[in-house]
Protein backbone atom coordinates (compact mmCIF):
# COMPACT_ATOMS: atom_id res chain seq x y z
CA UNK A 1 0.00 0.00 0.00
CA UNK A 2 2.77 2.25 0.98
CA UNK A 3 4.23 1.78 -2.60
CA UNK A 4 0.76 2.46 -4.47
CA UNK A 5 0.46 5.51 -2.32
CA UNK A 6 4.50 6.49 -3.37
CA UNK A 7 3.42 6.39 -7.10
CA UNK A 8 0.62 8.61 -6.52
CA UNK A 9 1.74 11.40 -4.33
CA UNK A 10 4.72 11.28 -7.20
CA UNK A 11 2.26 12.27 -9.89
CA UNK A 12 0.75 15.06 -7.67
CA UNK A 13 4.53 16.38 -7.40
CA UNK A 14 5.13 16.38 -10.92
CA UNK A 15 1.93 17.98 -11.79
CA UNK A 16 2.19 20.54 -9.43
CA UNK A 17 1.90 23.44 -12.05
CA UNK A 18 -1.68 22.19 -13.01
CA UNK A 19 -2.94 21.93 -9.39
CA UNK A 20 -5.49 24.51 -7.86
CA UNK A 21 -6.21 22.85 -4.89
CA UNK A 22 -5.32 19.48 -3.00
CA UNK A 23 -6.41 18.35 0.68
CA UNK A 24 -5.44 15.15 1.95
CA UNK A 25 -6.68 13.87 4.92
CA UNK A 26 -6.63 10.51 6.78
CA UNK A 27 -5.13 9.28 10.46
CA UNK A 28 -1.60 9.71 10.62
CA UNK A 29 1.10 11.31 8.63
CA UNK A 30 3.95 9.63 7.93
CA UNK A 31 6.38 12.22 7.83
CA UNK A 32 9.90 9.97 7.93
CA UNK A 33 9.41 7.58 6.04
CA UNK A 34 10.62 7.10 2.92
CA UNK A 35 8.16 5.93 0.36
CA UNK A 36 6.09 9.26 1.39
CA UNK A 37 8.82 11.75 0.57
CA UNK A 38 7.17 13.00 -2.41
CA UNK A 39 4.99 15.11 0.23
CA UNK A 40 7.24 17.20 1.11
CA UNK A 41 5.90 20.13 -1.24
CA UNK A 42 2.42 20.01 0.71
CA UNK A 43 1.80 22.32 3.79
CA UNK A 44 0.65 20.60 6.50
CA UNK A 45 -2.29 22.48 8.27
CA UNK A 46 -2.84 20.04 11.04
CA UNK A 47 -2.01 22.12 13.72
CA UNK A 48 -2.70 25.56 12.58
CA UNK A 49 -5.38 27.31 14.13
CA UNK A 50 -6.87 29.10 11.03
CA UNK A 51 -8.33 25.15 9.80
CA UNK A 52 -8.79 23.66 13.76
CA UNK A 53 -12.89 24.35 13.21
CA UNK A 54 -12.28 22.21 9.56
CA UNK A 55 -13.77 19.10 10.33
CA UNK A 56 -15.95 18.53 13.39
CA UNK A 57 -18.92 19.97 14.36
CA UNK A 58 -18.60 23.24 17.31
CA UNK A 59 -21.04 24.17 20.34
CA UNK A 60 -22.43 27.11 18.02
CA UNK A 61 -23.27 24.95 15.27
CA UNK A 62 -24.29 21.91 16.93
CA UNK A 63 -27.04 24.70 19.03
CA UNK A 64 -27.83 26.76 15.78
CA UNK A 65 -28.58 23.50 13.69
CA UNK A 66 -29.64 20.93 15.27
CA UNK A 67 -32.35 22.61 18.23
CA UNK A 68 -35.11 20.72 17.11
CA UNK A 69 -33.20 17.27 17.52
CA UNK A 70 -31.20 18.25 21.16
CA UNK A 71 -35.17 19.48 22.46
CA UNK A 72 -36.48 15.72 21.12
CA UNK A 73 -33.54 13.99 22.33
CA UNK A 74 -33.78 15.82 25.73
CA UNK A 75 -38.12 14.47 26.04
CA UNK A 76 -36.58 10.95 24.62
CA UNK A 77 -34.62 10.76 27.53
CA UNK A 78 -36.39 12.88 29.99
CA UNK A 79 -33.83 14.89 30.76
CA UNK A 80 -33.95 19.04 30.26
CA UNK A 81 -32.17 20.25 27.11
CA UNK A 82 -29.42 22.05 29.32
CA UNK A 83 -28.56 18.66 31.05
CA UNK A 84 -29.29 17.11 27.66
CA UNK A 85 -26.77 19.54 26.28
CA UNK A 86 -24.22 19.22 29.14
CA UNK A 87 -24.06 15.51 28.78
CA UNK A 88 -23.63 15.62 24.91
CA UNK A 89 -20.98 18.22 25.58
CA UNK A 90 -19.27 15.61 28.12
CA UNK A 91 -19.75 12.38 25.70
CA UNK A 92 -18.74 13.56 22.41
CA UNK A 93 -17.11 17.26 22.39
CA UNK A 94 -13.33 18.17 23.39
CA UNK A 95 -11.17 17.57 20.69
CA UNK A 96 -9.06 20.30 20.03
CA UNK A 97 -6.31 20.33 17.02
CA UNK A 98 -4.41 23.48 18.37
CA UNK A 99 -3.93 25.13 21.64
CA UNK A 100 -6.62 28.24 22.69
CA UNK A 101 -9.13 26.76 20.25
CA UNK A 102 -12.95 25.97 20.43
CA UNK A 103 -13.31 22.19 20.92
CA UNK A 104 -14.89 20.15 18.39
CA UNK A 105 -17.52 17.59 18.91
CA UNK A 106 -17.49 13.98 16.99
CA UNK A 107 -20.10 14.67 13.77
CA UNK A 108 -20.12 10.95 13.53
CA UNK A 109 -21.36 10.48 17.34
CA UNK A 110 -23.64 13.09 17.01
CA UNK A 111 -25.25 12.40 14.01
CA UNK A 112 -26.01 8.51 15.78
CA UNK A 113 -27.55 10.03 19.04
CA UNK A 114 -29.60 12.40 17.39
CA UNK A 115 -31.07 9.73 14.97
CA UNK A 116 -31.74 7.02 17.97
CA UNK A 117 -32.16 9.03 21.03
CA UNK A 118 -29.61 7.07 23.47
CA UNK A 119 -26.30 7.51 24.81
CA UNK A 120 -24.00 4.99 23.43
CA UNK A 121 -20.44 5.31 22.25
CA UNK A 122 -20.96 5.17 19.07
CA UNK A 123 -17.79 6.12 17.65
CA UNK A 124 -15.65 3.81 19.13
CA UNK A 125 -17.47 0.61 18.75
CA UNK A 126 -16.27 1.39 14.72
CA UNK A 127 -13.58 -0.44 15.96
CA UNK A 128 -10.06 -0.07 17.77
CA UNK A 129 -6.78 -0.89 15.33
CA UNK A 130 -5.12 -3.98 17.43
CA UNK A 131 -2.10 -2.80 16.38
CA UNK A 132 -2.59 0.42 18.49
CA UNK A 133 -3.89 -2.03 21.51
CA UNK A 134 -0.76 -3.87 20.79
CA UNK A 135 2.20 -0.79 20.66
CA UNK A 136 -0.14 0.42 24.66
CA UNK A 137 0.89 -3.26 25.67
CA UNK A 138 3.98 -3.28 24.35
CA UNK A 139 5.26 -0.09 25.37
CA UNK A 140 3.73 -0.71 28.78
CA UNK A 141 2.14 3.07 28.87
CA UNK A 142 1.12 4.49 32.49
CA UNK A 143 -2.78 4.43 32.02
CA UNK A 144 -3.30 6.90 34.29
CA UNK A 145 -1.02 9.52 32.82
CA UNK A 146 -3.53 10.12 29.92
CA UNK A 147 -5.99 11.76 31.99
CA UNK A 148 -4.36 14.84 30.81
CA UNK A 149 -0.42 14.74 32.64
CA UNK A 150 1.23 13.57 29.43
CA UNK A 151 3.32 16.20 28.08
CA UNK A 152 4.72 16.29 24.19
CA UNK A 153 5.97 19.04 22.05
CA UNK A 154 4.73 19.68 18.17
CA UNK A 155 7.00 17.62 16.58
CA UNK A 156 6.75 14.17 18.93
CA UNK A 157 2.95 14.26 18.35
CA UNK A 158 2.91 15.00 15.19
CA UNK A 159 6.11 12.45 13.67
CA UNK A 160 4.96 9.19 13.50
CA UNK A 161 7.95 6.77 12.25
CA UNK A 162 7.16 2.71 12.00
CA UNK A 163 10.28 2.44 14.44
CA UNK A 164 9.34 4.65 17.38
CA UNK A 165 7.57 1.99 19.69
CA UNK A 166 5.70 5.19 21.82
CA UNK A 167 1.92 5.05 21.10
CA UNK A 168 1.33 8.66 22.26
CA UNK A 169 1.93 10.04 18.67
CA UNK A 170 -0.69 7.12 17.25
CA UNK A 171 -2.72 7.89 19.93
CA UNK A 172 -3.32 11.66 19.61
CA UNK A 173 -3.39 11.53 15.43
CA UNK A 174 -6.12 8.59 15.78
CA UNK A 175 -8.20 10.45 18.25
CA UNK A 176 -7.78 8.67 21.53
CA UNK A 177 -5.89 12.29 22.63
CA UNK A 178 -6.50 14.94 22.03
CA UNK A 179 -4.76 18.93 23.06
CA UNK A 180 -5.48 19.79 26.89
CA UNK A 181 -3.96 22.60 27.57
CA UNK A 182 -0.43 24.41 26.41
CA UNK A 183 2.81 24.98 28.16
CA UNK A 184 3.95 28.03 26.65
CA UNK A 185 7.38 28.31 28.56
CA UNK A 186 8.24 24.84 27.38
CA UNK A 187 6.20 24.55 24.44
CA UNK A 188 4.23 21.68 25.49
CA UNK A 189 1.33 20.09 24.44
CA UNK A 190 -0.66 18.54 27.04
CA UNK A 191 -2.55 15.55 26.34
CA UNK A 192 -5.54 13.64 27.57
CA UNK A 193 -8.90 12.19 26.71
CA UNK A 194 -11.06 14.26 24.67
CA UNK A 195 -14.30 12.97 26.44
CA UNK A 196 -16.11 10.08 28.20
CA UNK A 197 -16.79 8.29 24.70
CA UNK A 198 -13.24 7.84 24.15
CA UNK A 199 -12.01 7.54 27.84
CA UNK A 200 -14.20 5.22 28.65
CA UNK A 201 -14.14 3.02 25.01
CA UNK A 202 -10.62 3.47 25.54
CA UNK A 203 -10.26 1.94 28.99
CA UNK A 204 -12.22 -0.99 28.45
CA UNK A 205 -10.53 -1.93 25.28
CA UNK A 206 -7.29 -2.19 27.99
CA UNK A 207 -8.76 -3.94 30.86
CA UNK A 208 -7.52 -7.36 28.80
CA UNK A 209 -4.12 -6.28 28.71
CA UNK A 210 -4.35 -6.47 32.67
CA UNK A 211 -6.30 -9.05 33.68
CA UNK A 212 -4.83 -13.00 33.47
CA UNK A 213 -6.73 -14.67 30.66
CA UNK A 214 -8.84 -16.89 32.76
CA UNK A 215 -10.24 -13.59 33.94
CA UNK A 216 -10.61 -11.86 30.11
CA UNK A 217 -13.66 -13.95 29.46
CA UNK A 218 -16.06 -12.89 31.96
CA UNK A 219 -16.69 -9.43 32.32
CA UNK A 220 -15.00 -6.84 33.90
CA UNK A 221 -18.00 -6.39 37.21
CA UNK A 222 -17.07 -2.45 37.58
CA UNK A 223 -21.20 -2.16 37.09
CA UNK A 224 -21.45 -4.42 40.34
CA UNK A 225 -18.73 -2.47 42.43
CA UNK A 226 -21.17 0.92 40.93
CA UNK A 227 -24.24 -0.80 42.63
CA UNK A 228 -22.34 -1.34 45.81
CA UNK A 229 -21.57 2.23 46.53
CA UNK A 230 -24.69 3.74 45.33
CA UNK A 231 -26.96 1.35 47.09
CA UNK A 232 -24.31 2.34 50.40
CA UNK A 233 -23.04 -1.48 50.46
CA UNK A 234 -19.64 -0.49 51.89
CA UNK A 235 -18.30 -3.82 53.22
CA UNK A 236 -20.20 -5.73 50.65
CA UNK A 237 -17.91 -3.28 48.35
CA UNK A 238 -14.43 -3.97 50.13
CA UNK A 239 -15.82 -7.94 50.28
CA UNK A 240 -16.05 -8.03 46.31
CA UNK A 241 -12.94 -5.44 45.85
CA UNK A 242 -10.57 -7.67 48.29
CA UNK A 243 -11.97 -11.09 45.92
CA UNK A 244 -11.42 -9.22 42.56
CA UNK A 245 -7.51 -8.77 43.25
CA UNK A 246 -8.00 -12.39 45.15
CA UNK A 247 -8.60 -13.82 41.57
CA UNK A 248 -5.51 -12.30 40.38
CA UNK A 249 -2.20 -14.61 40.69
CA UNK A 250 0.31 -12.32 42.47
CA UNK A 251 2.72 -14.38 41.05
CA UNK A 252 2.41 -13.42 37.46
CA UNK A 253 4.91 -12.65 35.10
CA UNK A 254 5.71 -8.77 35.03
CA UNK A 255 2.67 -8.38 37.76
CA UNK A 256 4.33 -5.62 39.56
CA UNK A 257 2.91 -2.78 42.13
CA UNK A 258 2.53 -0.32 39.28
CA UNK A 259 0.36 -3.13 37.34
CA UNK A 260 -1.99 -3.32 40.53
CA UNK A 261 -2.22 0.05 40.82
CA UNK A 262 -3.25 0.28 36.51
CA UNK A 263 -5.98 -2.33 37.69
CA UNK A 264 -7.66 -0.29 40.40
CA UNK A 265 -7.36 3.07 38.77
CA UNK A 266 -9.13 1.07 35.40
CA UNK A 267 -12.16 -0.13 38.13
CA UNK A 268 -12.52 3.04 39.79
CA UNK A 269 -12.89 5.12 36.08
CA UNK A 270 -15.29 2.72 34.57
CA UNK A 271 -17.15 3.06 38.01
CA UNK A 272 -17.34 6.68 36.51
CA UNK A 273 -19.75 6.12 33.58
CA UNK A 274 -22.83 5.27 36.37
CA UNK A 275 -21.24 7.71 39.38
CA UNK A 276 -19.06 10.04 39.69
CA UNK A 277 -15.40 9.55 40.49
CA UNK A 278 -12.56 11.82 41.22
CA UNK A 279 -9.16 11.34 42.10
CA UNK A 280 -7.50 15.07 43.38
CA UNK A 281 -8.18 17.41 46.18
CA UNK A 282 -7.31 20.74 46.85
CA UNK A 283 -4.34 20.39 49.34
CA UNK A 284 -3.73 16.87 48.45
CA UNK A 285 -4.47 13.88 46.07
CA UNK A 286 -6.66 10.90 48.25
CA UNK A 287 -6.75 7.50 45.77
CA UNK A 288 -10.15 8.08 44.87
CA UNK A 289 -13.22 9.85 45.68
CA UNK A 290 -16.74 8.96 44.92
CA UNK A 291 -19.98 10.60 44.62
CA UNK A 292 -23.49 9.26 44.60
CA UNK A 293 -26.68 11.01 45.10
CA UNK A 294 -26.78 10.96 49.16
CA UNK A 295 -23.10 9.87 50.44
CA UNK A 296 -19.61 10.86 49.16
CA UNK A 297 -16.62 8.17 49.69
CA UNK A 298 -13.13 9.00 50.33
CA UNK A 299 -10.91 6.35 49.39
CA UNK A 300 -7.26 6.29 51.01
CA UNK A 301 -4.91 3.27 50.45
CA UNK A 302 -1.59 2.04 51.89
CA UNK A 303 0.80 -0.90 51.46
CA UNK A 304 1.44 -3.30 54.11
CA UNK A 305 4.50 -1.66 55.80
CA UNK A 306 3.95 1.94 54.83
CA UNK A 307 1.60 2.45 57.01
CA UNK A 308 -2.07 0.90 58.96
CA UNK A 309 -5.67 1.18 58.08
CA UNK A 310 -5.45 3.89 60.63
CA UNK A 311 -2.62 5.70 59.29
CA UNK A 312 -4.77 6.18 56.28
CA UNK A 313 -7.59 7.46 57.87
CA UNK A 314 -5.50 9.79 59.64
CA UNK A 315 -4.41 11.09 56.04
CA UNK A 316 -7.80 11.73 54.96
CA UNK A 317 -8.41 14.10 58.29
CA UNK A 318 -4.89 15.82 58.16
CA UNK A 319 -4.93 16.92 54.51
CA UNK A 320 -8.64 17.26 55.05
CA UNK A 321 -9.59 15.57 51.78
CA UNK A 322 -13.37 16.33 52.56
CA UNK A 323 -13.34 19.62 53.01
CA UNK A 324 -14.45 20.62 49.65
CA UNK A 325 -17.50 18.59 50.21
CA UNK A 326 -18.54 20.09 53.79
CA UNK A 327 -20.94 21.92 52.27
CA UNK A 328 -22.60 19.23 49.56
CA UNK A 329 -25.04 17.73 52.43
CA UNK A 330 -24.26 14.32 51.34
CA UNK A 331 -22.87 12.20 53.98
CA UNK A 332 -18.97 11.87 53.65
CA UNK A 333 -17.50 8.37 54.52
CA UNK A 334 -13.95 7.60 54.98
CA UNK A 335 -12.48 4.45 54.04
CA UNK A 336 -8.53 3.79 54.49
CA UNK A 337 -7.59 -0.12 53.22
CA UNK A 338 -4.21 -1.79 53.33
CA UNK A 339 -2.97 -3.76 50.43
CA UNK A 340 -0.90 -7.16 50.80
CA UNK A 341 2.54 -5.82 49.90
CA UNK A 342 4.08 -9.06 48.78
CA UNK A 343 0.51 -10.54 47.46
CA UNK A 344 -0.97 -7.91 46.30
CA UNK A 345 -4.28 -8.36 47.82
CA UNK A 346 -6.75 -6.34 50.09
CA UNK A 347 -5.53 -7.07 53.50
CA UNK A 348 -8.04 -5.50 55.30
CA UNK A 349 -9.91 -1.79 55.74
CA UNK A 350 -11.65 0.51 58.27
CA UNK A 351 -14.19 3.07 57.75
CA UNK A 352 -16.08 6.30 59.61
CA UNK A 353 -18.63 8.68 58.40
CA UNK A 354 -17.05 11.84 59.08
CA UNK A 355 -19.72 13.68 60.41
CA UNK A 356 -20.59 17.51 58.72
CA UNK A 357 -19.87 20.40 61.59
Amino acid sequence: MRKTLKGFYGVLKAEDEHLRFVFLTGVTKFSRVSDFSDLNHLDDISMFEEYSQICGISEAELLANFQPDIELLATKNKMSVEATIDKLRHYYDGYHFCEDVVGMYNPFSVLNILEKHKFKFYWFKTGTPTFLVEMVKNAKLDVPQLEGETRYNAEEIMDYRFENKNPIPVLYQSGYLTIKGYDKIFNQYILGYPNEEVKYGFLNELCPLYLPNDMQNREFSYVEFGQDLYHGNIEKFMQRLQAFFANIPYDLENKTEKHYQTIFYLLFNLMGQFIKVEEHSAIGSSDAVVEVPDKIYIFEFKLDGNGTVEDALQQIETKNYAGKYQLSGKEIIQIGAVFDNEKRGLKEWKYSPKQEE
